[in-house]
């Protein structure tokens, strides 16, 4: 399974989108009360589950065809592609 986007603007969009939600879901609560929760679904679809996705994701779209894993007999390293 890979968490990573299509571009990287698209993933910092993404991210964004996430930790905007987030913020503003605990930082309205005062004001709109319980209601403001609604916002974390919005938090979890835009980083796909959980913050370490959306992270794990970021690292797989910087490094996307940048690094390669070779294995052989049982070892496995990574190698720079470019």
């Amino acid at each position: 399974m890979t968490f990573a986007s299509a571009s990287l603007p698209r993933h910092l969009l993404r991210g964004l989108i996430g930790f905007g939600s987030l913020i503003a879901a605990f930082a309205l609560l005062p004001s709109v009360g319980p209601l403001s929760l609604l916002l974390l679904p919005v938090t979890l679809l835009a980083f796909r589950g959980c913050p370490t996705c959306w992270v794990v994701g970021l690292i797989e779209t910087i490094s996307r065809g940048r690094l390669q894993r070779d294995c052989v007999d049982g070892q496995c390293k990574l190698t720079s592609v470019g």
